[in-house]
Order: structure tokens, then sequence, then C-alpha cells
């Protein structure tokens, strides 16, 4: 099944066809052939950006071979690479958030007490994009707790880890330097999927900017379309701290006036926490486990027993 794209090459336009053997054709055009040559054209004005190798067979046609373009097979490996990492460490909770908030700031202190206190009552694996800020502070204590930590890296970071693809501390078998945003995704949804009613995994996402709300929708539609929890539900957990979010859920609520959303959809996918202690009360209810500090006083009694 063929394609045509309409671009321009230099100064000259140029119809891409696709063509046998993995090679597609650049054949130059006339005015008339450039506007009037029977839809599906797509413009675009740099094709010397597409990576592969431009062949001259005349001055009319060129052809770029695909097979020299790597990067599918490159992104496979690296998917591949991160789901050998999870088997290893095992899946749990993921954490979405910040790289620029530092530890200075009151949300990184909250976060760091939220990473070890759900490390300790999940008693998982925490994940993360092991970069700066927020990600920082789930994996310090998440480490606190003495549970096992994993990420996500990936080479370029919106905060003060931008020139190294190596952690400051993590050992480097327990996180992956990402090239390509695609696998980094995969990791992190792959992480947080149960593939049995003993795992105990959740996603949380804490405040952050972009490279965050971008993480927090694509995972919100995954639950929506049941590619994600349609067996094993997946708590998805929205920290609200100081109200951060509360514009964003404004503005879903008017999506829900509008008509874009159903009313009660988006609210049907997440819980809003404002506070911690919302968080762990929720986790500890759709696990049906005890609260974190009834779980201490058996963990102290059950210490004491064994020490008699």
């Amino acid at each position: 099944m063929g394609f045509s794209v309409l671009g321009s090459f230099g100064c000259s336009h140029v119809l891409v066809r696709n063509s046998c053997h993995g090679r597609v054709k650049f054949q130059a055009l006339s005015g008339k052939e450039r506007f009037g040559g029977g839809g599906g054209f797509v413009s675009f004005s740099k094709l010397k950006t597409w990576t592969g190798r431009a062949l001259a067979c005349n001055k009319r046609e060129f052809v770029v071979d695909f097979e020299d373009r790597a990067s599918p097979h490159e992104v496979r490996k690296e998917i591949e690479r991160c789901y050998e990492l999870i088997h290893r460490l095992g899946r749990g909770v993921v954490y979405l958030g910040s790289s620029r908030i530092g530890p200075e700031h009151p949300h990184h202190l909250k976060s760091l007490e939220l990473g070890r206190e759900i490390a300790n009552l999940l008693d998982c694996t925490t994940w993360s994009g092991a970069g700066p800020g927020l990600m920082d502070a789930v994996t310090k204590g998440a480490l606190e707790a003495g549970k096992p930590v994993g990420g996500f890296k990936i080479g370029k970071e919106a905060g003060e880890w931008t020139a190294s693809n190596y952690h400051p501390y993590l050992p480097s078998e327990t996180y992956l330097t990402c090239r390509f945003f695609s696998a980094r995704k995969h990791g992190l949804v792959d992480a947080a999927v149960r593939s049995s009613s003993s795992e105990r995994t959740a996603v949380v996402a804490l405040p952050g900017g972009i490279g965050t709300l971008d993480e927090m929708f694509e995972i919100l539609a995954l639950i929506q379309l049941e590619r994600i929890g349609s067996a094993l539900p997946v708590p998805f957990l929205v920290m609200n701290y100081d109200s951060f979010y509360t514009k964003l859920l404004d503005f879903l609520g008017d999506c829900e006036d509008w008509g874009t959303v159903s009313k009660g959809e988006v609210a049907s996918l997440w819980k809003i926490c404002n506070n911690n202690s919302e968080a762990l009360s929720y986790l500890a209810d759709f696990y049906d486990l005890p609260p974190t500090d009834k779980r201490k006083q058996e963990s102290e009694w059950r210490s004491i027993r064994t020490s008699l």
C-alpha cells in the first residue's frame, strides 16, 4: 500500500512516493503537479531533516534508503531493557513529578515523606524518572524505608542533572538512562501494571510541569480506554498539595460543561488527595491493608516476641 508526500527540497518541490526494497523516491514536480496532483499530499519544508541516505539517480529523482534508519530497532531494544529492569526489581509505585522543585520547597519534604510511607505501606519497589526535584525526594524516601528503588532516567532533564547520563548515587543496575521518551514511557507504564492480585502498584502524580502533565494524561487515557487496569485496577493518585492542581481540575470541569468529557468520567479515573494522610488512607483501603501506624505497631510487637 503506497503513500505520497508533497514537500520542498532546497528551491525545488518533490513528490515522495514509496518504492520497493524499502526505498522512497523523491521526484521533482512541475507547478501543475504540485497543486493538482489528486489528494493525500502533506506539505513540509525541510526534507533534509529526514534521516536516511539520499541517492541522486538523475536530475529529477532521488532515492532515500530507509534501511539506514536504525531508530525503530534501537527503540525496541531500549523498551526490552526497560522490561528487563522491571522484571529484576519488581513492579510497584510509579511517581510522576517536577524535576525543578528543590529540597528547600515544602512540596519536596511532603514528597519525601510520601515516598517513605507508601514504600512501607505497600512494601514494593518505588519507580520514578530517576531525576532531580520531586523524583529525587521519593527516591530518598523509599531508601529511608529500606525498600527497593528503580528508575528510568532521560538524558535531558528539566533540572540540574542535564549534563550526565548517570545518577549521582543510585547503583547503575537499578536505573536505566533512556535515549527515547517512548521507551521511557513504556517503562513507567509497565512498572505500574498489575500482573497478579498479589502485586501492589499505584501511579502517584506529584506537582509538576509540562513533562508531568504529559505523563499524567497519557496514563489517564490508558486507564480510560482500559489499557491499564481492565483486569486488575491500578490506583491513580493526584497529590493536590496546596491546591496545586485545583485550576486544572476546574478546567476539566469546564470540559464536562462543554461535553468533551462525560460527567464524572475523569473523577472516576483518579483520586485527588490534598495531603499525604488522604493518600495513605486511600491506598490502605484499596488494598485492604491496616494503616501505616498500626503496621508499625504490629512489626514492633513481632520484634519483641522474637527477642523473648
